[in-house]
Parts: structure tokens; sequence; C-alpha cells
């Protein structure tokens, strides 16, 4: 990994520049608590609590509050995989997918472990000068270790001009 690399790992990884860095470019996240739990270049954890801000009138998590931390551990990632390049790369998400099976009482924690797909694209992205998508899946788990919810996630790579 590239030293701006291992620097934004350290950034993300971090619960206190987390936090800051939340308030500022995330605001939502930081209201609604989500938490980057690992990264590496590989994969990427992210956890929600049911708590108040985070409820539905069904005593669950709102879909789209796991949605946020289920797109935050494929984002991350992405981000990671722009670091350090130059010219420098640019990310945007343009499409998602979700399917949710079992009610969300207690922490999520979503797991992607695509980081080598979105890797590549950014690779490609430089080699060719074209635009490039990858789409990164994403599994998450209650505290008993079953399956709530299911996310896919296609971002975009462009180099900038």
């Amino acid at each position: 990994m590239k030293d701006e690399q291992k620097a934004f790992v350290k950034q993300i990884t971090n619960t206190f520049l987390f936090k800051l860095f939340s308030i500022s470019k995330l605001p939502l996240a930081f209201i609604s608590g989500l938490k980057v739990l690992a990264l590496d270049k590989d994969q990427c954890s992210t956890s929600v609590r049911y708590k108040y801000l985070n409820k539905n009138p069904f005593k669950s998590s709102y879909f789209a509050v796991l949605n946020m931390a289920a797109e935050l551990s494929t984002g991350v990632l992405a981000l990671l995989a722009t670091k350090g390049r130059d010219p420098g790369i640019a990310v945007i998400i343009v499409s998602m997918k979700a399917e949710f099976q079992k009610k969300a009482t207690d922490t999520t924690t979503f797991t992607c472990t695509d980081g080598e797909k979105l890797f590549r694209a950014v690779e490609k992205t430089i080699e060719t000068k074209e635009p490039q998508t990858a789409t990164a899946s994403t599994i998450g788990r209650n505290e008993n270790g079953e399956i709530v919810s299911t996310g896919e996630f296609t971002w975009s790579f462009k180099e900038r001009s």
C-alpha cells in the first residue's frame, strides 16, 4: 500500500479520527453512530447499533441506516483504492441493490471482501484512461452471526483531468 493509503487506513480505523471525518464529510453517519471496525486492502467491516435515532416503527433498525452502514463497507474500500494516485481518481456510486432477510434488532456488522475488485478497477482506469465500474458486495450480520441484509454497490472510477 502507498503511504497515503496507510494514512487513510489509520484515520478511518481510529475511532476519534473517524468521528471527526464523519462530522465533516458524513454527518448522518456520525449521528447514526456508524463505525469502521476493520480495514485493509482486501476487506472492510462496519457496524451500526439499533438505537433510538436509528429505529423504525417496527422495532428494528431503519433500512436507510442499514444501507448507510452497508455502503460504507464498500465505499471505504473504493476510497482506499483511489488514495495516492496521480492523477487523482474520482469515485462515485452509480447503483445499489439491497435485500433484507431478518429484522435488525441489535448491532449489525457489514463486511465487504471485494477490495481486490475495486483496486483492479482503479488500475484499469489508470491504464486505459477510461472510466471503469466495479460492483462490491457486502453482508450484514447480527450479533448471533445471522444474515440480516445483503447489498451490492456499483462504484464508478474516472481519472481526474
